[in-house]
C-alpha cells in the first residue's frame, strides 16, 4: 500500500504494477504524483507552483517584446538621445 507524502492518505495501487514516471492522484488531498523509482516505490508531489511560475516567466517575456525600447529579437534598442549624444561626442 502507497501513501500520500503530503497528506499520508492510502493510494490503493498495486506497487509491483507501477512503472517510473507514472502520474497517480491521491484519492484525499486531488495531489498529483509522480512515480520516481519502483524498488521500493517511491512518490513525488507534481507542484503546481512551478507550472504558475512557468506561467508568469511567460508572461514577462511577452510583456518584453511589447515594450518599445526592444527589437523583435528581444535586444534592447538605444534611445535616440544617446545616439545624439555620440555624435556630438564624435565632432
Amino acid at each position: 500500500m502507497l501513501r500520500c507524502p503530503e497528506c499520508s492518505a492510502e493510494i490503493d495501487v498495486d506497487e509491483d504494477e507501477v512503472e517510473e514516471g507514472e502520474i497517480l492522484s491521491c484519492p484525499e488531498c486531488e495531489c498529483e504524483l509522480e512515480v520516481s523509482q519502483t524498488h521500493p516505490v517511491a512518490l513525488n508531489p507534481i507542484s503546481d507552483d512551478l507550472d504558475e511560475e512557468d506561467d508568469e516567466e511567460d508572461e514577462d517575456e511577452e510583456d518584453a517584446e511589447d515594450e518599445d525600447d526592444v527589437d523583435e529579437d528581444g535586444d534592447l534598442l538605444e534611445d535616440e538621445d544617446d545616439e545624439d549624444d555620440k555624435e556630438d561626442e564624435d565632432e
